[in-house]
């Protein structure tokens, strides 16, 4: 049963059948995936599935992915010391802009400038598909599995600040005054680690809780609260059984050696997250396939193209200046990284949601159908590597 939940997990299978269903349910029975999705819970008019997955669910997802950021640049981190990350983000850049640009030259080029405001979309990835791919097309330890989750987790840090700062709800503007709590919420994390607290969990409940509350309170979305906590969880130098991202240990192994906290809290919340996000697909992707338009495509290339050609040239430039890729890249790496970045699921759907609302909810379903589509990156980057051949030979490790 260990090696099933492993494999299911190692694959993102709970992501990629929730996926499946929604799209099978929204199909086959638009009315009882509405239902499902959106019925209020106890007869609260904001409680149900959507709420659930969205803004509480998801701030594990992004907790964890926070934890593998700071873990990255500890001391033996993948990404220590700090220069090595430089490139990476330079990539981040190119991942944000060639994308947005690309949009809005679509959109002119297609007398579709009524639908700009969706340029946020195209500017996510989603972590977990792009580490299964990368994984899968690369081989297991290969630098450029590191430089893609950075860039993957930061320019989805980015993606829901642009929902934060563009994409708010005009019915409930933002109230920057609620985000004192965040900075309370801070202080009290940094008491708990300057105390020496190494119970995890306290981190999450008290402060963490706070910076929600905060968030939530702001009219912003509170999926990021652990992200202003995590940093904040005692941890030591990365050992080498721990160095490669998203790596989880089994039980039997983990108790092998002392943990840090930090380390904890991924290795106790890994299992939740990696299967709840079936229910995040599930309530996000059911979309019908009759809603497919010209924004549908406009999407698909501005993460696909765009994507390429912002880290290509972005990171490309970078090492061209003496700003040296990851040991063990070359550029010819850069084009297939970029093609997996394209892989734009969870967050853009998150995206497509905010910014097709009121007037232009007609354009929701078919950006999030464009999301969905994206998942052809992984074709695209295998026969890509497949060409290009950077690591010397067309055999890896899968």
């Amino acid at each position: 049963m260990k090696n099933i939940i492993n494999l299911l997990q190692e694959f993102s299978v709970p992501l990629i059948i929730g996926v499946i269903v929604a799209l099978v349910v929204a199909n086959g029975n638009p009315h009882l995936y509405h239902d499902l999705v959106h019925a209020n819970l106890f007869d609260i008019s904001w409680f149900n599935m959507h709420f659930l997955v969205n803004e509480v669910f998801m701030v594990f997802f992004f907790g964890i992915a926070a934890k593998e950021i700071v873990e990255s640049f500890l001391p033996g981190g993948a990404l220590s010391p700090m220069k090595k990350a430089i490139n990476p983000l330079l990539g981040t850049l190119g991942g944000v802009i060639g994308p947005v640009v690309t949009f809005f030259v679509l959109t002119t080029l297609l007398g579709q400038t009524h639908l700009n405001n969706g340029w946020g979309i195209p500017t996510a990835t989603d972590i977990a598909l792009a580490w299964l791919a990368a994984r899968m097309i690369f081989g297991k330890g290969h630098p450029a599995i590191n430089f893609l989750l950075l860039l993957a987790i930061v320019d989805d840090a980015i993606g829901l600040g642009i929902i934060a700062i563009f994409y708010g709800d005009p019915a409930h503007p933002a109230d920057p005054m609620q985000l004192f709590y965040i900075l309370l919420a801070m202080a009290m994390a940094f008491g708990l680690r300057k105390m020496n607290v190494q119970k995890w969990a306290l981190y999450i409940a008290i402060p963490g809780a706070i910076a929600w509350y905060g968030l939530h309170a702001a009219h912003l979305h509170p999926a990021l609260a652990l992200v202003f906590i995590v940093p904040f969880l005692p941890s030591t130098p990365v050992q080498s059984y721990s160095k490669e991202m998203f790596k989880q240990e089994d039980d039997t192994t983990y108790k092998t050696h002392k943990h840090s906290p930090l380390e904890d809290f991924e290795h106790r919340l890994k299992t939740f997250v990696d299967f709840g996000l079936f229910f995040f697909a599930f309530a996000n992707a059911g979309v019908e396939f009759s809603a497919v338009s010209t924004i549908t495509w406009i999407i698909f290339v501005s993460l696909i193209f765009g994507k390429v050609v912002g880290i290509t040239f972005f990171s490309g430039l970078g090492s061209l200046l003496g700003i040296p890729l990851p040991t063990g890249m070359t550029i010819k790496h850069l084009p297939i990284v970029g093609m997996i970045a394209g892989i734009g699921l969870t967050v853009a759907l998150f995206v497509s949601g905010a910014a097709y609302q009121g007037t232009l909810l007609f354009a929701q379903g078919p950006a999030k159908m464009g999301a969905l589509f994206s998942g052809a990156g992984f074709i695209f980057a295998f026969i890509l590597y497949k060409m290009l051949k950077p690591d010397g030979s067309s055999q890896h490790d899968a």
